[in-house]
Formats: C-alpha cells, structure tokens, sequence
C-alpha cells in the first residue's frame, strides 16, 4: 500500500511539472543570446562590481574575499564561544565538527607519515574553503555593478583566476614542505611534477564552470523555466562542492606524503 501511494505521489508531481512547464512556457523574456550570457559566465565583462568608489573588480574575487570574511568571522566565533562548551560525548554542531576534523587528520597521517601535522591543517582549509565557496552560489548573495545592474556572486573558483590561485598556493605547500621534511630531495622529487599547478587548477576551473554554465542554459530556455533550473543548479553545485573538495585535498596530500617520503639507507652486508 505504500509502494503505491508513493508511485501516485510521484506520478502527480510529474503531471505538475509538466503543467507547470506548459503554463509558463513563452512567459521569459530574453534580453541576451545564449552566447552572451555563457560569455558571461565565464569573463565577467560587463557585470564587474565597483569596490567603494576605487577600481571595478570580477564579481569572483568579490565573492572570494566574502567568503574569507565570513569564515575569519565564523572561526572566531566558534573558538571564542562554541569549542570551550565542547562534552566529552559529542553531538549536534560538535560531532560534525570532529568527523570533518577528523577526516582531515586521517587523511593526511595515512598520506604522509612524516611531518603532516601541517598538512591536515591545510586539506581541511584547502577543503572548507572549496566547499563553501561553491555553497555561496546557492545563496544567490546580490551585489549592484558598475553599469547599475544586479549582479548574483559566482562560486570564486569558477573563474579561472581563483582556480589557478589555489593550484598554484597547494603546489606550493607541497613544494615548502618537501624541502623542509625531506631537503633537496624532497624539493626535487615535487618539482618534477611540474605540471600538477596546471592540472589542479584547471581541474577546478572546468568542473565549478560547466555546473555554472549548464544551470545557466538549463534557465534559458523556456521549456525548462519552471521547477527544473532549482534542482539542477542544487544538484550540481552540491556534487562539485564534495567532489572537488576531496579531489584536491586527496592529491595534495598524496603529493606531500611522496615529497617527505624518507627512504630508507640500505645497509651493506
């Protein structure tokens, strides 16, 4: 009886949809060409914020420095007032905390061995940061453009500018901590993967704009203006929030384990 009732439910949700779909259908007025609106996706040309009166800046780096923001923010409240409450039984808003703290730490001890104190530290910042970053898009936080038009935050690593910041600064804590861990050795075993900065970066640019992009054609047109854009744009967002956020913790920490990687001397006989 409740297989059925559940399959009813269903069925009259997709008759919803679809009258839904067939009401409003032709009601969207479209002022710009698909063309124009993924160039814009993309470049930011004509939607770029002025930052008190000084320079006009990408609604991405706006974003990123919303999001620094509100997690210096978040943090010290959290030190400040949340952690001394913390029970020797944890629950709620505690036990979310120490699985994720958790994870991180798991993650870079099984990696690395050696020295990874400051690694877990960096993955579970290097993480937060990936994921509620790609989260702030679903906010649809508003800001007003040089031209006077409303502008919606873009995720930050969706512009390939913030992408290649965040490769380019993991290298390089693979590369400092090679040489500290390991010397020279260590400094040249992470050098020679030159390529990953590149990898990484675009990695992240390519997965956070094609959910941009695809949510953006998805409202477009007018066929699928109705119910539809709200899942796909919270489907996407969330799967590449996760997925990228441990793609790239996963492989700093494995590039950093193999940098401090000490071998051992062979003892001659």
């Amino acid at each position: 009886m409740n297989k059925k009732r559940s399959i009813i439910i269903f069925v009259l949700l997709i008759v919803v949809l679809i009258v839904g779909i067939i009401l409003v259908g032709g009601t969207q007025e479209k002022t710009e060409s698909i063309k124009e609106i993924m160039r814009d996706a993309v470049l930011h040309e004509n939607d770029r914020i002025n930052v008190f009166g000084i320079f006009n800046a990408n609604p991405g780096l706006v974003a990123a420095f919303a999001v620094t923001a509100i997690t210096l923010v978040f943090s010290l409240i959290v030190r400040i007032f949340v952690i001394p409450k913390f029970k020797n039984k944890p629950k709620g808003f505690q036990l979310v905390l120490e699985m994720c703290v958790g994870y991180f730490d798991k993650l870079s001890k099984s990696n690395s061995p050696h020295r990874n104190k400051f690694l877990g530290a960096y993955v579970f910042a290097a993480g937060y940061y990936i994921f509620v970053s790609t989260m702030l898009e679903m906010l649809g936080l508003q800001a007003v453009s040089a031209n006077g038009a409303s502008v919606s935050l873009p995720a930050p690593l969706s512009d390939i500018n913030g992408a290649i910041v965040m490769g380019v600064f993991s290298y390089g804590v693979i590369l400092i901590g090679g040489l500290v861990g390991n010397g020279f050795k260590g400094f040249a075993n992470a050098l020679k993967d030159f390529s990953l900065p590149i990898s990484m970066s675009f990695r992240l640019f390519g997965a956070l704009l094609s959910g941009a992009l695809v949510t953006e054609l998805v409202y477009y047109y007018t066929a699928m203006n109705y119910v539809v854009p709200i899942i796909v744009g919270v489907m996407f967002t969330i799967l590449h929030a996760v997925i990228q956020a441990y793609v790239l913790t996963m492989l700093v920490a494995l590039f950093y384990g193999e940098s401090n990687e000490k071998k051992e001397k062979r003892v001659k006989a």
